[in-house]
Order: structure tokens, then sequence, then C-alpha cells
């Protein structure tokens, strides 16, 4: 933080100093109009709970979700970048159930990213469980391009492991047994190309529940916010 020190001049340096600083003060005034506060964006806490195929009850929170906005360097409406943050825990009654945590964001351009349900269930994983096309899928970090009426899929986390045949793999979704696991993430960056229009996106949990009688994905979906 910058510290302002205050001096006592002489009487007569009094009036040469006020000049002085009416003329410095008036050179950071010419690029003022060229500078962009960032938007800070505070989202809301949110608990859901669904009931599985089998009865199992899986409770799904979302906490201290937030995003900084602000626009490139280059200042052109066409660019945006985005710091978010945010927490998902998660309980199933079903304390042997093995879970699956993945997040992420749905980025639209000139889309607007509503819905009725904030949580959608599925019997086996898969993409389209979302309203709008998805054309690209990007891990955060990452620049993405975007027309009009287009949406991209950020992934939050980036799991290494090995596959089937030993090889090096990567999924998006941290791994938890015993029921529960938790997944906190802080300011991720999100970077937006292209788009001449308005901009909106929309975090997302996507959440494997294992247990010995079923397989399901259940979705839930935050608030929706502007880019700008």
């Amino acid at each position: 933080m910058n510290k302002i020190v205050a001096k006592r001049f002489p009487r007569n340096a009094v009036r040469a100093g006020a000049v002085a600083v009416g003329v410095l003060a008036a050179v950071p005034l010419v690029g003022q109009g060229m500078a962009h506060a960032d938007t800070q964006v505070r989202l809301p806490n949110q608990t859901v709970t669904k009931k599985l195929a089998d009865g199992t009850a899986l409770t799904i929170t979302r906490t201290n979700e937030r995003a900084r906005i602000n626009p490139s360097m280059g200042g052109t409406p066409l660019h945006r970048n985005a710091w978010v943050s945010g927490r998902y825990d998660v309980k199933a009654s079903d304390k042997k159930a093995k879970l699956g945590i993945a997040s992420g964001y749905i980025v639209g351009c000139q889309l607007t990213l509503g819905g009725n349900s904030t949580t959608k269930g599925t019997a086996t994983p898969g993409t389209g469980d979302y309203d709008v096309p998805i054309s690209a899928t990007a891990e955060t970090g990452a620049s993405v391009t975007l027309g009009p009426g287009q949406a991209a899929n950020y992934t939050i986390n980036d799991v290494e492991g090995k596959d089937d045949f030993g090889a090096e793999s990567h999924g998006a979704a941290v791994t938890f047994a015993g029921g529960s696991g938790a997944v906190a993430y802080t300011n991720e960056t999100m970077m937006i190309n292209g788009c001449a229009g308005y901009a909106q996106a929309r975090s997302y949990a996507k959440v494997q529940v294992m247990t010995d009688h079923t397989t399901q994905v259940v979705y839930l979906y935050g608030k929706p916010f502007s880019l700008g």
C-alpha cells in the first residue's frame, strides 16, 4: 500500500508548490479515461440434495464462489479475462460410496446461460447435459475464441493418472472414497477472445457417484454472471 507523507513547506514555497502539483496532477488524468477497474462479483452459496436410483442421498454444497473480471491489456471489447474461485463439498448418505468431483465453467458469447433447474442427473457420464452447444473445451489458464452463439467449457481440475495400459492419462475429476469429498480452487484464469457482444459465465460441478447398486452423474449449476 502506498503511504502518503505530509510535509510542512516554508510559507514562500506554498504558491510555487501548488502550481507544480497542479501541472503534475494533470498528466495522469489524460490516461484515466482508458483505465478500467476490475469488476468484483460475489455469487450466492447453494446446497442441493438429490436422491439417486438406489435411494442414496447426495448433497452438493457450493460456497465462496466469486469472480474478478477485467478487460484485456489491449483494452478492446473483444477480449475479457476472469479470475474465478469457489469450493464444492459433496457428501453421500452411503459411506461406502466413491465420488468423482469435477468443476468448471460454461462460458457463452451472446448466449443467456439460464435454465429452470440447477441440478441434472444422468444414468451414465456424458457431456450433453447442458442446454447450449459446446464449441470448445479448455483448461483454465487457456485462451478460447468464441463467436456469437458459441459456448466453451472451462475445466478447473487436471488430474494425472495411468490408464488400463499404463500410459499417462488426464482427467477432470478428483476421486474420493468414504462417501464424501471437497474440491476448492482460487484465482483460476479464463481468457475469452473474439466475442463482440455480451458474454456470460456459469459455474458447474459434475459429480459421479458409485455405490454397490448404481453409478450416476449429478450436475449442479451456479448462478450466471456477466463478463461484460
